[in-house]
């Protein structure tokens, strides 16, 4: 336990440090719960509190609430999880297509998306199989064809058609990558100022522009809804939203149908950007460029896949490809099969520090002014995951000294606080060695 709250307490620093929150802060979280939940071989628990705590701290600031932040693992899992936990007249959702699994390639693995009807006809269209074919027999043809090539040829192909692959990386592999050195060099998020936008603080509930997609983006705005916001979600009229992603993720919004390439539907959505306070948007870097998205004071909020830079910046993406294209799939698998996270934690997380980086540019605009933009990435969140938290190292919690036995090391005492002893004040001695009497003064 002291090492689960060692590095709960620093996960959360980290973060929100990250969103430039006074850490005097930190101590108004109080983290309760029952253990053991969300278990894997990295620190998945950890990055889900930090992720919360974060978001809750950006919310009592902004409202001037004292605290405390209650952070509850068991509500934090089940958050995490929530795809799975949904049921609609008893019914369990559909969380991943038959074709959005692992396969095997000639020389690896292959990880590939295709929930979405959109993506499964450019994944059909890749490989060369008729997009009418059965699911049965796509199935077995998509086995068939990407038995055939290598990882990489599926992964550039899929791409290239407009469909969703990625080539199963270790941790090395993913470092050595040009992207994944990008994101390597690049902070967790950020939240930049762009101009002297006078401050404009709104005196009713705060309007958000919902543009998201699975899954970090619809969390964020949701959470900004259960905070009071005004959410309106815009989707396409020919892309709908999947029917069990929206019950899940659009609770406390509302959501609406436009098409931007109309000119009536484009007034509309000029005018509610106009009077919105927070556009926050999902779709992959590049895809909304050619419509005009700024307006002063406006905090925008961008989250991608892979991060809007390096050779991946237009590169559409989700967790689970996120997770097999930087080596965690390898972490969490064996010698055998690739694993996966206990939670779409990358998603998830994401997600919360996105309403933390709002709230937090929020509240600096309201007081500063200025337009603000936010950035964050599910690799980038990833990339955290795997490197910031802190790994056990023995060798910070033992000491070496001198004494009649030698030079021994020796482990610290657990028991600390504020004002209290360093350590002991005497080496062990020699078996024995000592007079039968008390070291101070009789009285």
């Amino acid at each position: 336990m002291e090492h689960t709250e060692h590095t709960v307490r620093t996960g959360t620093e980290s973060l929100w440090a990250a969103l430039g929150g006074d850490p005097a802060l930190v101590d108004r979280v109080a983290f309760t719960g029952p253990p053991g939940l969300l278990p894997a071989r990295l620190p998945v628990m950890d990055l889900a509190r930090a992720s919360v705590a974060a978001a809750g701290l950006a919310a009592v600031e902004r409202a001037g609430l004292p605290g405390p932040v209650r952070v509850d693992d068991g509500a934090v899992a089940t958050a995490f999880t929530s795809e799975r936990h949904l049921r609609i007249d008893g019914r369990a959702p559909v969380s991943f297509a038959p074709l959005s699994r692992f396969w095997r390639a000639a020389d690896g693995r292959v990880r590939t998306h295709a929930n979405y009807p959109h993506h499964r006809a450019a994944l059909l269209a890749a490989l060369g199989v008729p997009s009418g074919t059965p699911e049965d027999g796509a199935v077995r043809a998509v086995a068939a064809a990407i038995g055939e090539r290598t990882a990489a040829e599926v992964e550039t192909a899929v791409y290239g058609a407009g469909g969703l692959a990625v080539a199963l990386r270790t941790p090395g592999e993913w470092a050595a990558h040009p992207q994944g050195r990008e994101v390597a060099a690049r902070p967790l998020l950020t939240r930049e100022r762009l101009d002297g936008a006078p401050p404009r603080p709104r005196s009713g509930p705060l309007r958000v522009l919902d543009l998201t997609r699975v899954l970090a983006g619809p969390v964020a705005t949701r959470t900004l809804a259960l905070l009071g916001a005004d959410v309106l979600r815009i989707d396409p009229p020919d892309r709908p939203e999947l029917p069990d992603q929206h019950a899940d993720t659009n609770v406390g919004k509302r959501t609406s149908v436009l098409d931007l390439e109309r000119p009536s539907d484009r007034r509309t959505f000029d005018g509610l950007l106009d009077a919105a306070d927070v556009l926050v948007t999902g779709y992959r870097p590049g895809a909304l460029d050619r419509f005009d998205l700024h307006r002063p004071g406006l905090v925008t909020a961008r989250v991608s896949a892979w991060g809007d830079y390096g050779p991946w910046g237009g590169r559409r993406g989700f967790d689970s490809l996120v997770q097999a294209a930087t080596g965690i799939a390898v972490v969490e698998g064996s010698a055998e099969e690739p694993g996966v996270l206990p939670a779409q934690a990358l998603d998830h997380a994401t997600g919360y520090l996105l309403a933390a980086a709002v709230l937090r540019s929020l509240t600096e605009r309201d007081r500063d002014g200025g337009t603000r933009l936010v950035r964050l990435a599910l690799a980038q969140t990833g990339h955290w995951l795997t490197h910031a938290l802190p790994a056990y190292e023995p060798g910070r919690y033992l000491v070496e000294s001198e004494g009649p036995l030698g030079h021994l090391r020796h482990a610290l005492s657990p028991v600390a606080y504020e004002g209290g002893p360093a350590g002991w004040t005497r080496p062990p001695g020699l078996p024995g060695g000592d007079a039968p009497v008390w070291a101070g003064p009789t009285a």
